[in-house]
């Protein structure tokens, strides 16, 4: 099993590039499942998630390949299959997106309950309800989520939920209703990149979806859907990690790829804490689909604390809640960070301590009392996010930090330490004794 060894105190300069998002790649992938004919995306990461779910559409007779200049061709062999196995939909959460497009297509499902980051409770309660009011008929049995119906029927639907709408949830429900009978209106839907990535591309196949990008979505069903050509937009959550490790190790670092937009609320509070943050007028990411310049960020490595309250987009994300607490574990003052999506997301809070940060940790909410020096030590991986976390927490502390479990880190980042590296940064992936 790997490690990743980190010597903190190395200052971070130069570009370093945003791959294509995760969680825009995996549900079009598997928005394969509904298209009469190939689909090839490009710009799609080469990540441990990306290879769980191509064995999952493998299962469901759908071969997923990659060709030589990286992207991803992807042809429905045998529409038969149904059945997304426990062993598999254990290991990721996003193989739930499965389960519209098999109703919608095929006209059954037998998807075992999602397994993926132990960061708290995670219902599909809301993909369940969506699906029944489109007409499906849906059982949970021994662990599993059993469906069928006819042709399914466009209804209007509320999809919020206790903390927010649910984009998992949206995604599912917007490709079974693409090919639903009648119109379909889907309110507190997700308004993520990674739902309107998914939505353009569902366009581009021929759906009739209005409202993208808003919380009301109206989707005219059509009878069938082509492949197509799609570039996976840049993820924003690797990009506002490289953002938050430039900034708190201090330094000159440009994110190629990066979307000003969709980092715009990181964006804002690493302006807050002191960093100097801009628009990047250097040249295009070598990857298509990545666009011009990305968001350049220039830090002491000194910064202020500041208060911190997870949201759906375009609110701060949950997914960098992680890194951002390992930044303000060295901030001067006091910082109060409130998880309002999943509330339990905090067990990166005792391995922080370890490296002599001073958090805790009350309910939903973590008060960060910051010091003036982290120190490494060995530490545990506990999910993904938790993962890039305690890289940044190895950047800036003092002395040698040792990540076990990094394979959480393989899920969600395309070899950090390669990208770490060239900015210089003192890491190095090594096998564990």
């Amino acid at each position: 099993m790997d490690e990743m060894h980190i010597t903190g105190g190395r200052r971070l300069e130069g570009r370093v590039r945003a791959s294509g998002a995760k969680n825009a790649a995996l549900p079009l992938m598997a928005a394969a499942i509904l298209a009469d004919s190939p689909m090839r995306l490009r710009n799609v990461p080469d990540l441990a998630d990306i290879r769980t779910m191509t064995r999952l559409l493998a299962e469901l007779g759908v071969v997923a390949r990659r060709e030589p200049g990286g992207d991803m061709v992807i042809e429905t062999l045998d529409e038969g299959p149904v059945a997304a196995p426990h062993e598999i939909m254990k290991t990721m959460r996003a193989g739930i997106c499965v389960l519209g497009p098999l109703l919608a297509k095929r006209g059954r499902a037998d998807v075992s309950m999602p397994g993926g980051c132990v960061i708290g409770q995670r219902p599909v309660n809301i993909h369940l309800r969506g699906l029944r009011a489109l007409g499906a008929d849906i059982r949970v049995e021994h662990g599993n989520i059993v469906g069928k119906c006819g042709r399914l029927r466009g209804e209007e639907m509320y999809l919020g939920g206790p903390f927010g709408s649910t984009v998992t949830g949206t995604e599912n429900i917007l490709m079974a209703a693409v090919l639903a009978e009648g119109a379909t209106v889907i309110d507190c839907a997700a308004c993520e990149p990674e739902v309107q990535d998914l939505a353009h591309a569902l366009n581009k196949m021929g759906a009739h979806i209005e409202g993208i990008g808003s919380p009301r979505l109206r989707v005219e069903g059509v009878e069938r859907l082509a492949g197509i050509e799609h570039t996976i937009i840049p993820d924003r959550i690797e990009a506002g990690t490289y953002l938050i490790a430039a900034a708190a190790a201090g330094g000159d670092v440009t994110v190629e790829g990066a979307r000003w937009d969709d980092c715009f609320s990181l964006i804002s509070i690493l302006q807050e804490i002191g960093a100097r943050v801009e628009r990047s007028n250097g040249p295009p990411a070598s990857t298509g689909g990545n666009g011009p310049g990305g968001v350049r960020i220039r830090s002491a490595g000194r910064f202020a604390g500041v208060d911190v309250t997870t949201l759906p987009f375009p609110g701060f994300p949950t997914d960098l809640q992680a890194q951002m607490m390992a930044l303000l574990a060295k901030a001067e003052g006091n910082s109060i960070i409130i998880e309002k999506v999943y509330p339990d997301r905090f067990m990166h809070v005792a391995e922080l301590n370890r490296m002599r940060a001073d958090i805790r940790k009350e309910g939903n909410v973590a008060v960060v009392h910051g010091v003036d020096q982290l120190s490494g030590a060995p530490v545990m991986a506990s999910d993904l996010r938790a993962s890039a976390a305690l890289v940044v927490a190895g950047l800036i502390a003092e002395g040698e930090t040792k990540i076990e479990r990094i394979y959480h880190l393989d899920r969600g980042y395309e070899r950090m330490e390669e990208k770490l590296a060239p900015l210089g940064a003192d890491v190095r992936r090594v096998k564990a004794d």
